[in-house]
């Protein structure tokens, strides 16, 4: 998975915005949020280094301090400092390379060699070790304590969200799926149908720029852009940070809109009280079976463009049959955003989560 090959060392930009706690509660979470005639934040630049022991370092470079809480549970705070990028992290750990090279010792050589993928005729099948992934020259030993590792304090911090998102009184939805499946569309058209019954917030998860926080925007939401930039998805620090940069109110939706893919976000919780998948009619309907993780991982899969079904050669039974292989229990909903078809279903499953006045 990305936890080893190198896509989550990218930067990662949060908007800076201005924000209030006038919504009755306090966030006791370590952070300062400076609100005494501070100018509006600049972006900050967040950092995430995953070294191989399992490490997460995170640095923030901007006009905010932001805690981040460890496996422990208590929270390291790291002051946040404007610089250029030109210097080096030093961490202060100690990489013992006192021992020997030799590759005369055929035990370890064999358990440290390149995992080789399985044959199938003319298949070739990586997924088939311990780790269910491949990194050139590293073993599948190495590979599942790196994960284990990331994931673990992942966890921690999504632990972290959850409390605060029941704290609030809030719904929180993590929408994944491939780029361009009508997350946003399906967003927009929500926000207006709500009406400002409720409060309705959107994390935005991009690689880069700010398009689809702009669409929401203008739509009536608060919403705060994550750019990932190599990272392909988001991750808890980063739902942490935006969450308590948008200052919501309590008992109303958080949408948290995930990078555009199906495959790293399904192993990352980001404290969410479900994972939604989203489906689009254009995609082929064998996507359950191709990308297994993400659907297995989710509650709810929304099968979006139904619209575009007279032009297209799309098996809607066979999709949901391909979903409810890999998860017996999904629930599904078919609908188009555009039109408007099948919406009432999808407001119908968020009363039933839990979403007043819906």
């Amino acid at each position: 998975m990305c936890t080893v090959c190198g896509c989550a060392e990218g930067e990662t930009q949060i908007e800076g915005h201005d924000h209030s706690h006038d919504h009755g509660h306090s966030h006791d979470h370590g952070h300062s949020h400076g609100h005494h005639g501070e100018a509006t934040p600049a972006t900050m630049i967040v950092h995430h280094h995953y070294h191989h022991q399992g490490d997460v370092h995170v640095h923030y470079h901007g006009s905010a301090a932001v805690s981040v809480p460890n496996m422990a549970g208590s929270s390291q705070s790291s002051e946040s400092r404007a610089h250029s990028h030109g210097h080096s992290h030093s961490h202060r750990h100690s990489h013992d390379h006192a021992h020997s090279h030799s590759h005369s010792h055929a035990s370890s050589a064999v358990a440290e060699r390149a995992f080789e993928p399985q044959s199938e005729g003319d298949d070739l099948h990586y997924g088939k070790g311990a780790a269910h992934a491949h990194a050139p020259g590293m073993s599948q030993q190495k590979m599942v304590q790196i994960e284990q590792g990331i994931l673990a304090k992942n966890d921690a911090i999504a632990s972290h969200n959850r409390s605060h998102f029941e704290q609030d009184e809030l719904l929180v939805l993590n929408l994944v799926s491939s780029p361009g499946s009508g997350k946003t569309t399906l967003l927009t058209q929500t926000i207006e149908r709500l009406g400002g019954k409720v409060p309705v917030a959107v994390i935005e998860g991009d690689q880069q720029t700010a398009n689809d926080a702009q669409r929401i925007r203008d739509s009536g939401a608060q919403a705060i852009q994550v750019n990932t930039g190599k990272g392909c998805h988001l991750d808890a620090a980063m739902v942490d940070t935006a969450y308590h940069r948008l200052g919501m109110e309590k008992g109303g939706v958080l949408f948290i809109e995930n990078v555009g893919n199906l495959v790293c976000p399904a192993g990352f919780d980001l404290g969410e009280s479900a994972k939604v998948a989203i489906l689009s009619v254009t995609e082929g309907e064998d996507k359950p079976l191709k990308y297994p993780d993400m659907f297995a991982a989710s509650e709810l899969m929304i099968l979006n463009k139904t619209d575009l079904l007279p032009h297209l050669n799309f098996d809607v039974n066979r999709c949901i049959e391909s979903a409810r292989q890999v998860n017996p229990n999904i629930e599904i909903i078919c609908l188009s955003a555009t039109t408007g078809e099948g919406m009432d279903l999808w407001f119908e499953w968020m009363a039933k989560r839990g979403l007043a006045c819906v």
